[in-house]
C-alpha cells in the first residue's frame, strides 16, 4: 500500500522504514528537510520519497477514488499517518490535512493523543466523508525491529482497509506461546499478533492511555525498589544491618525466571550495567499526559486508581529534588522511548 507519514522523529522515521521493509511505498515529511532526507535514505530503495509540503504529499499519494456506492474502499484512497506529539501541532495537521483530501481518504493519529480529541475530530471529519482512525502505538525506538503494539479505533470500514499497514508494523507471534483458552469465536485472532482493533473513535487511544497508566505504576515500583536496596547501606542504619548490594547482579538475577522479569527489569538491567549508582540521569521525570488522563477517565467512572496517582505524583515531586528511584525511572523513560530528561 501507499501511505503518507508526517512527523519523522524517534518513531515516525523507524514505522516509515519498517513499513518499506515489507514492502509498502512510503510518502515522508517533516517539519526540518533534513530528516526528511535522512529518513527516505533509510527506507528500502525505491519506496520513499519526500515531500516539502502536506500539499505535495496529497499530491503524492494521487488522486483518490474513494468509497465506492457500495461503501467497500478502493487500492487509491489516501492514506496519512500523523506522528507528532499530542496537542496543537497534531490538531493542526489534522486540520490541514482533513482540508486537502477528500471522501473515502483516512487519516491516522498514531500518537498519544487525548481520546476525548479523537471524538471531536472523527466526527468533523466525517462530515467531510473522511474517516479518522486513531492508534495507539508502542514500542518506542525499539518498534523498528520489535515491531509495535497497537491498539485503534475507528469505523470498521476503515480500520479493515489499513489492516496490511498495521500487520506489517506488528511485531507477530514471534515466539511467545499462545495463551491457553483462547477462543477463536470470541477472541481476536489480530491480538496474538500485536494489533487490536477496539472499537469506535477514541477508543485505541483510550486503551493505550490505560497502558501509559500501568506502565507508570510498574515503573514507580521498579525504582522504588531498588532505591530501598541501594539505601540498604545507609550510615543511618546500625553497622549489622547494612548490606552493599550490586544492583547490576540483582537485576540480572531477577530476570532470569522471575514473577516481576519485564521489558522494564531488562532496560533497568542495562543501565544499572552501565552504570550502578546511574549517573548521567538527572531523575527530573516528566509525564506526558496519558498518566493524568488515566486518573480523570478512573475520576468519571469512580474507579479507584492509588498506585497509578502515586506514580504520578512521584514524577511531579521528582522536579522538586529527586532520589535515586527517579534516576531509575529516567533511565528506563530513557531505555524505551530515548526520553531525554532535563538537567
Amino acid at each position: 500500500m501507499r501511505i503518507g507519514i508526517i512527523g519523522l522523529g524517534r518513531m515516525g522515521s523507524n514505522i516509515a522504514v519498517r513499513l518499506t521493509r515489507h514492502g509498502h511505498d512510503v510518502v515522508l515529511h517533516d517539519r526540518t528537510p533534513e530528516v526528511t532526507e535522512k529518513t527516505v535514505a533509510r527506507c528500502e530503495p525505491g519506496l520513499a520519497q519526500g515531500a516539502a509540503t502536506y500539499e505535495e504529499m496529497v499530491e503524492q499519494l494521487g488522486a483518490s477514488k474513494g468509497k465506492g456506492k457500495d461503501g467497500s474502499g478502493s487500492q487509491e484512497r489516501r492514506i496519512v499517518w500523523i506522528m507528532l506529539p499530542a496537542g496543537e501541532v497534531t490538531e493542526n495537521a489534522v486540520h490541514k490535512m482533513g482540508n486537502l483530501l477528500g471522501k473515502g481518504d483516512i487519516i491516522i493519529d498514531g500518537g498519544n493523543t487525548y481520546y476525548k480529541d479523537d471524538i471531536r475530530r472523527a466526527e468533523a471529519l466525517a462530515a467531510k466523508g473522511i474517516d479518522y482512525v486513531d492508534v495507539g502505538t508502542s514500542g518506542g525506538v525499539w518498534g523498528l525491529d520489535r515491531g509495535y503494539c497497537m491498539m485503534y479505533g475507528g469505523a470498521p470500514e476503515a480500520a479493515e482497509h489499513i489492516d496490511p499497514i498495521l500487520k506489517a508494523l506488528a511485531p507477530g507471534r514471534g515466539d511467545i506461546p499462545r495463551t491457553p483458552d483462547r477462543k477463536p469465536h470470541t477472541h481476536n485472532a489480530r491480538a496474538e499478533e500485536g494489533y487490536l482493533y477496539c472499537g469506535k473513535a477514541g477508543s485505541g487511544h483510550f486503551v493505550k492511555m490505560i497502558h501509559n497508566g500501568i506502565e507508570y505504576g510498574l515503573m514507580q515500583a521498579y525504582a522504588e525498589g531498588f532505591d530501598v536496596l541501594k539505601s540498604k547501606n545507609s550510615m543511618r542504619l546500625p553497622e549489622n544491618e547494612r548490606y552493599d548490594f550490586n544492583l547490576a547482579d540483582v537485576a540480572e538475577v531477577w530476570r532470569r525466571g522471575s514473577v516481576v522479569s519485564s521489558w522494564l527489569l531488562d532496560l533497568t538491567a542495562e543501565a544499572l550495567a552501565r552504570s550502578d549508582d546511574l549517573t548521567g540521569f538527572s531523575g527530573e521525570v516528566s509525564d506526558s499526559g496519558e498518566g493524568r488522563w488515566s486518573i480523570e477517565a478512573a475520576i468519571e467512572e469512580d474507579v479507584p486508581v492509588p498506585v497509578m496517582t502515586a506514580a504520578l505524583f512521584a514524577r511531579f515531586r521528582s522536579r522538586s529534588g529527586n532520589t535515586f528511584a527517579e534516576k531509575a525511572l529516567s533511565a528506563m523513560r530513557f531505555g524505551f522511548g530515548g526520553h531525554v530528561e532535563r538537567k
